[in-house]
């Protein structure tokens, strides 16, 4: 076979027929799109079939989203090649490398290839790169192909790029790759059938998921793969199919946390006359073939992380699967031959789940993205082309943590500390923990940390960090091994100090890493404030409940009421010798939300955490007056006191805002929040409490907002009244979509224009109304009502109000505000 593959031996798969396709586009590109379904092979075939290529003279980089599918495909491609692992085809991966000398193609997780990106920009000795089960868009693959793309345009037009994916956005991908040619393949040729069971909201997920597995057990042949949204739910599920099969099945899990072993067994062919049943997260949705499926049930859940910029936290969220994710899940039950599809949801529910799985650049802690693009010169990933910009605020939010960490300058550029945590290979809060405590001479210790808060299970599932990391150090097993070597890897690029002579704790090296997530309980046993100003809390019966501080690794659940899932016990002591800088000791004023009033103290704090404090004299002036805007900050723009008139101002320059636009300031609770400054602060002078607030100060203040040059406008673009034509003053709303005055009938008789502001441009909205106040019509052309509809009222009210003037003609009566004289 030569050392390429010979496409022409390779085995007839459904991708085979675009073969040709494939290799045309390339040679005449460099750039190409795949579009192909589950089971067409592309993983495998089309690296083989690339290797024959005149162009193809280095290395062919396959990019897989996980490590199980990096392995599997590797291993599928070197048995079609007749060699074990690591020859011709190899793999790499953050625990695990399986590459030679004679390597052609490496396949390699898509966090390794980053890496491999920004160390060597010219990717020297390599041919392509293939970005396979690019829909999953984590956020990896996405800047992994922004940076090939830009490579490609600036330093190897030679070099090749195809983006592969089972189910994709074709047309915005093509987009971005500047509309290359896109083969699509027609992938699997079995026919699924496609059943529903719908669950109700009472039914626990894995009480139904074990019902439907054993009813198909029970009535179809075949091997089962089952999805659910996480560990806990297989867990669960295992536990409620024991007894229920015989000898001849198995039930095997499958998700990140197995050891390779485990998840080489849930994919492995069950042996002749035996049925597997193998319950998975979506790490079996793509780019692993379980041979023997042809029954798959479908819970319809998956569990997405979703990470809060504002408080640095990232939970994890269990939600509908996408239409895509449900296809691919379907696809699996049709490798080899006909196949069920059991979804656990009612039919008329798919159209309403949304088209793609969300892409994780929208919803990610972006701290490594903006350390890496410094590496690359870059501070406005607009100038990459990324098919989902990263969101501002993340983005800037990212930019503030690396600049207290010390990794960026304040404009941007890498710090010689920035430089040295972009080379480890720890997320940037752990190598920020790594360096410091080098320092200290505890650096292989913090690496040590470091590996075990990146992989998920080591050293066990214990919320205290000093147990795990104490169960990591003498845990058996090929994971485990292998995850201590890259500690010492990584210990072994930093500066060399001497080795501390004191043992070092998880909480005191944790402190380098999430100075904002040092806490203290507050509110008793298991609540704790962190110094970000956020709450956490941990159930009682954990022995961290009842420590005085912490300093947490890991939480989830929503900003006000996170729970803690990785901690480590500090010490104030502990706080005072590592972060000294950022303790600060002095005055400070303060709204008292309890009383509603501003308050003094003299504090020591570390952030939101106070550590000790005592009462100062109640202050005045523009320091009262800026903590009390952050009261109204805190309790909503409803508790300041605007007068009749106050209120009345704001909904008439607000109405100018709308109608017209600036220089007419906007009035809205967020504008005028955000512009307290501006418009509160300057006239609260002595006041030190919210119920103390003049509504003058408040009126006076929003007129400040108006610009000098139309603020003489105002009452004759939106007059505060309406003279009626008996001279009463009626007041004139603002607070809707157009002006409103409301006005007894009677009082516009005799008028045949109909009223109207701005010069006369803008008519009222009329609410004309009983002699009683109540509403009888409204209208915008009174003209035209009292030649119109005027009849149809005046017999319904003449009987109601007889004492009331009710004409026959009343554009030619008298307009009045009094009942008909006695005896008329």
């Amino acid at each position: 076979m030569g050392d390429g593959a010979n496409a022409a031996r390779l085995p007839k798969l459904p991708v085979s027929e675009v073969l040709g396709d494939i290799t045309k586009a390339l040679s005449d590109e460099a750039r190409a799109v795949l579009s192909a379904p589950p089971g067409a092979g592309k993983t495998t075939l089309v690296p083989l079939a690339l290797l024959d290529e005149p162009w193809c003279t280095g290395k062919i980089i396959l990019l897989e989203p996980r490590r199980l599918a990096a392995r599997a495909a590797a291993s599928r491609m070197a048995s079609l090649l007749g060699e074990p692992v690591g020859e011709r085809v190899g793999y790499r991966m953050r625990l695990d490398n399986r590459v030679s000398a004679r390597t052609r193609i490496e396949v390699v997780t898509e966090g390794v290839f980053a890496r491999m990106i920004l160390e060597d920009p010219e990717l020297a000795g390599v041919s392509a790169v293939l970005f396979d089960e690019y829909h999953e868009r984590s956020l990896d693959a996405d800047v992994g192909l922004a940076l090939a793309l830009d490579v490609q345009s600036a330093l190897r037009e030679d070099l090749r790029l195809l983006v592969m994916s089972a189910t994709l956005d074709v047309e915005r991908v093509a987009a971005l790759l500047g509309d290359p040619a896109v083969i699509k393949s027609e992938g699997r040729t079995f026919p699924i059938e496609i059943r529903h069971r719908d669950r109700s909201a009472a039914e626990r997920i894995e009480d139904v998921m074990a019902a439907t597995i054993i009813e198909a057990h029970r009535g179809e042949q075949g091997s089962i793969l089952a999805f659910l949204p996480g560990q806990a739910e297989i867990t669960r599920t295992v536990e409620r199919l024991q007894g229920h099969f015989g000898a001849e099945t198995t039930v095997v899990p499958l998700y990140g946390n197995l050891s390779q072993k485990e998840q080489d067994l849930a994919i492995r062919p069950a042996p002749a006359g035996q049925r597997k049943v193998v319950l998975a997260t979506s790490i079996a949705e793509t780019s692993i073939t379980i041979d023997g499926v042809r029954i798959v049930i479908d819970s319809g859940l998956q569990r997405l992380p979703v990470f809060e910029p504002s408080t640095g936290i990232t939970r994890l969220e269990t939600v509908r699967v996408s239409r895509a994710s449900a296809d691919q899940r379907a696809g699996r039950a049709g490798r080899t031959e006909p196949g069920i599809a059991i979804r656990l949801w009612h039919q008329g529910q798919t159209a309403a789940l949304p088209a793609f799985t969300p892409p994780q650049i929208l919803a990610s802690d972006l701290s490594g993205l903006v350390l890496d693009l410094a590496h690359w010169c870059v501070q406005d990933p607009a100038t990459l082309s990324f098919l989902d910009p990263p969101p501002a605020a993340a983005y800037n939010e990212a930019k503030g943590l690396l600049v207290q960490l010390g990794a960026l300058e304040e404009t941007g550029s890498l710090t010689e500390k920035g430089k040295l945590m972009r080379d480890l290979a720890l997320p940037p809060r752990l190598a920020a923990m790594a360096i410091s405590a080098t320092e200290e001479g505890l650096g292989q210790e913090a690496c040590l940390l470091g590996v075990l808060l990146t992989e998920q299970g080591l050293g066990g599932n214990d919320v205290d960090l000093d147990e795990r990391l104490k169960r990591f150090r003498h845990e058996r097993g090929d994971r485990a091994d292998a995850a201590r070597k890259l500690a010492q890897r990584i210990a072994a690029s930093l500066p060399k100090t001497s080795q501390s002579p004191e043992p070092a704790t998880a909480g005191r090296l944790l402190i380098h890493a999430y100075p904002d997530r040092i806490a203290l309980q507050r509110g008793g046993r298991g609540r704790f404030v962190m110094a970000n100003g956020r709450g956490a809390e941990l159930p009682e019966t954990e022995r961290l409940s009842a420590s005085r501080m912490l300093v947490i690794a890991d939480l989830t659940g929503r900003a006000a009421a996170a729970r803690i899932m990785a901690a480590a016990e500090i010490s104030r002591a502990d706080v005072e010798a590592e972060l000294q800088h950022a303790i600060i000791e002095g005055d400070e004023c303060f709204f008292d939300r309890a009383s509603r009033q501003v308050r003094a103290r003299k504090v020591t704090r570390l952030g939101a955490i106070i550590f000790d404090e005592r009462p100062l004299p109640r202050p005045s002036g523009d320091q009262a007056a800026r903590a009390l805007a952050q009261g109204v900050r805190e309790l909503g723009l409803q508790v300041l006191p605007f007068s009749k008139e106050g209120a009345q101002l704001r909904d008439r320059i607000g109405f100018l805002y709308r109608t017209i636009g600036e220089p007419w300031p906007d009035m809205s609770d967020e504008a005028l929040l955000a512009r307290l400054e501006d418009w509160y602060v300057p006239f609260q002078g002595n006041t030190s409490g919210l119920d103390a607030i003049n509504p003058g100060s408040l009126s006076e203040g929003l007129r400040s907002l108006v610009p000098h040059e139309v603020a003489q406008d105002l009452n004759k673009l939106a007059p505060t009244h309406f003279t009626a034509p008996t001279g009463e003053r009626h007041p004139i709303r603002y607070d809707g979509e157009e002006p409103v005055l409301a006005i007894r009938v009677q009082e516009l008789f005799g008028l045949t224009k109909h009223p109207a502001i701005a010069g006369g441009r803008l008519p009222l909205l009329l609410e004309l109304t009983s002699p009683a106040h109540r509403p009888i019509q409204t209208t915008r052309d009174l003209p035209g009502f009292w030649a119109g509809s005027w009849k149809d009222v005046r017999a319904e009210m003449r009987g109601r109000y007889p004492k009331h003037p009710w004409p026959e003609d009343p554009a030619q009566a008298q307009p009045t505000t009094r009942a008909k004289p006695r005896g008329t």
